[in-house]
């Protein structure tokens, strides 16, 4: 075993020494989160590995600290799940984006409390369906694998066994999941809900009139105004749009400044009698309010009146008509009310009972325009929901589904608290099959980020730039337990020693602050591996990563934030994501996230992946296969015309896009550097990216 674990090419010149302590001893199990995987820690005897000189790799150092990628993410929900977000409000999970605000939770004391989370990741995937239906009616579809909090027994997979192999924690019918219960449905802003939401705004906040004006020849003569003066924006700009679809337009103005005491006040405004008369109109009582209406008149009333804080939601009025309407619109919906009277004034206050779980099915159901009212920060996990498993159905289909990596670990799925997730040719080399080990045993390097320390110390170092990336991903999901790439970068900005990361993984985003620290003290560049912008190529080659798009959009923030970001457009695939039109898109994407750097690999299949790949062609697209061979042959790398056809793209592409401007470095497949010469800063390094 111990000789496997070396750079072994067909023709090289004996690579590097062994990279691990030798014999079984050295091999250790690691207690993994991931059901289904094994976690093989080692202990490496070097971390910063030199390249052979026979291999076409474009730099002469790398660092690894996993071997083995975890991608193809194991926990996951159906794609049109409501996930809670930091805002109040819902999304599907399937619509959700990097960078996206949630609702994840940290427990501090007896209870977990709800705390905004940022989404770090977000991948598609295939998975056998399971049903999970709730005493509350609420229906959850998830894998096998997924996690729920239940109540007494902490995380619990969908399914497992009490013995044998598959045994593992999972629900049962005596399990208590945490959270509120589903999640109400937003309202759709209709005719009927605007008008019900400018009754209820106008009603409970403007003014509306007619005032008498006296002329200077003494007779009379009357104005017509409107004007609402609101704190919170968003309501007044809610209230103007919908005027404006009802053909009442407005003027804004500064109704107050602000002082050390007050908020600054913005209002709108109209004086003309033909739409102040029309505004009338629009607020008058219905005979037979519809649902539609009920709803927004409650959101209007709410942002004009309501509040909701420590633990406490009202609306108040003096008017007798609203208060009727309000307690009547709540108790149509089922909402328990209770109603207090100021002491020697006609003020009424109308207060929801039921506690955080009434509260919510309000917002969401009415859905005000006032964040600020509708969030709930810090706010304790309690409720009186039903939340017992009233059964577990396998559905017996696998269908798309979605999962997403937060800052917490966690997020809010249809109500209740759940569970995210955080090359193959080496694992040949360590004795390990390029198929299913490679997804489910990874080799976890645990002492990596201490022996870097030290070989950074050693005389023997002088500084040579290190790729990262350049066999598995860094940033896979185990990172988000083991936080072995974060310590590297911390070490190498401390060592001052230049590097790169390469990526596919959205998750690179969550150390922004250790890669800004480095970069103040040494070179750094990362690049993103995009091969494709085609969904449904994406989805059939790379089903387990970030969403194209998604990373063309971290290519644009680590730039922005000053991290210097290029995209290596890797690998091309014959007859999938080959043509111009599909280069060309990722390119054009890439120059207009502000990519430093465009790179263009084309698919090359080594001895191993080469088997691999063509039996997963031969069940994916049968079709492809004559053009694979006819591009291959026994060879692992295409003809080079092939290769330099994608080279005139990409540059075509850059000359078009940038006119006049020197081309952004790129490299095909084909192309190599002189391996005793560190790779410019400008060039990502190349690699053959991951497809399953």
């Amino acid at each position: 075993m111990a000789e496997g674990f070396r750079w072994r090419l067909a023709d090289d010149d004996g690579g590097q020494g062994a990279l691990f302590d030798e014999g079984p001893a050295s091999w250790q199990r690691g207690v993994g989160e991931f059901r289904g995987m094994e976690f093989l820690h080692v202990r490496a005897k070097t971390i910063i590995n030199e390249v052979p000189a026979a291999s076409r790799m474009p730099f002469r150092y790398t660092i690894n600290a996993y071997r083995g990628c975890s991608h193809a993410c194991r926990y996951c929900v159906q794609p049109d799940t409501p996930v809670l977000m930091a805002n109040g409000r819902t999304e599907a999970i399937g619509d959700l984006e990097v960078g996206d605000l949630v609702y994840g939770t940290v427990r501090a004391g007896r209870y977990r409390h709800y705390v905004p989370t940022p989404v770090l990741a977000h991948w598609w995937t295939v998975k056998r369906a399971y049903r999970v239906r709730l005493a509350d009616g609420t229906k959850l579809i998830a894998s096998g694998d997924h996690r729920f909090l239940t109540e007494q027994r902490g995380w619990k997979h969908v399914t497992g066994a009490s013995s044998g192999r598959d045994c593992r924690p999972h629900l049962t019918t005596n399990n208590q999941l945490v959270g509120v219960g589903h999640l109400a449905s937003s309202p759709k802003h209709g005719t009927e809900y605007r008008l019900g939401y400018l009754c209820g705004m106008i009603r409970g906040d403007a003014h509306i009139g007619i005032h008498p004006l006296r002329r200077n020849s003494g007779s009379m003569s009357f104005t017509h105004q409107f004007r609402l003066a609101l704190v919170d924006e968003e309501a007044l700009d809610r209230t103007e749009e919908f005027l404006d679809g009802f053909g009442v337009p407005t003027t804004s103005f500064e109704f107050s400044r602000a002082t050390p005491n007050r908020k600054a006040l913005t209002a709108i405004r109209t004086q003309r009698k033909e739409s102040v008369e029309r505004i009338r109109h629009l607020i008058a009582w219905p005979r037979r309010p519809s649902d539609g209406w009920r709803k927004g008149f409650l959101a209007g009333i709410f942002d004009a009146e309501g509040s909701s804080s420590c633990g406490i939601f009202r609306i108040a009025n003096t008017d007798p008509a609203i208060i009727e309407t309000t307690i009547e619109c709540l108790r149509h919906f089922g909402f328990r009310v209770a109603i207090d009277a100021a002491r020697g004034r006609q003020l009424k206050y109308v207060r929801i009972l039921g506690g955080f779980r009434e509260r919510l099915r309000f917002f969401l159901m009415t859905d005000p325009a006032i964040t600020r009212k509708r969030t709930f920060d810090g706010l304790a996990i309690k409720s009186d929901a039903k939340l017992h498993v009233v059964a577990i159905e396998d559905l017996g289909v696998e269908i798309p589904m979605v999962d997403i990596t937060t800052g917490t670990g966690d997020f809010i799925a249809d109500g209740v608290v759940s569970h995210n997730c955080f090359a193959r040719p080496t694992h040949d080399y360590l004795g390990l099959n390029i198929g299913e080990d490679f997804e489910r045993k990874i080799v976890v390097k645990v002492n990596a980020v201490e022996r870097l320390r030290v070989e950074l110390r050693s005389p023997k170092w002088h500084g040579d730039p290190i790729a990262m990336g350049t066999n598995t991903d860094p940033y896979q999901r185990c990172e988000g337990k083991y936080r072995l790439t974060r310590g590297i970068i911390e070490a190498l900005g401390e060592a001052a020693n230049p590097f790169s990361i390469l990526t596919k993984s959205t998750l690179i985003l969550r150390d922004l602050d250790v890669l800004t620290a480095a970069a103040a003290r040494t070179d750094v560049h990362t690049s993103f591996s995009i091969g494709t912008l085609d969904d449904e190529v994406w989805r059939m080659t790379e089903p387990g990563t970030p969403r194209p798009r998604q990373r063309i959009e971290a290519v644009r923030k680590l730039n922005n934030a000053g991290i210097p970001c290029g995209v290596l457009v890797a690998p091309v695939l014959p007859g999938l994501s080959d043509r111009p039109e599909q280069i060309a898109e990722v390119v054009e994407a890439c120059v207009d996230a502000g990519a430093t750097s465009i790179g263009a690999i084309a698919l090359h299949l080594r001895p191993g992946v080469r088997e691999h790949y063509m039996d997963w062609l031969a069940g994916a697209r049968p079709d492809l296969l004559p053009l694979y061979r006819e591009r291959f042959g026994t060879r692992s790398y295409q003809p080079k015309a092939a290769q330099h056809e994608i080279s005139r793209v990409v540059g075509d592409v850059l000359d078009r896009t940038q006119p006049g401007q020197p081309r952004r470095s790129f490299r095909t497949s084909h192309e190599r550097d002189d391996p005793a010469r560190p790779p410019a800063d400008t060039d990502p390094p190349a690699q053959q990216t991951r497809l399953f």
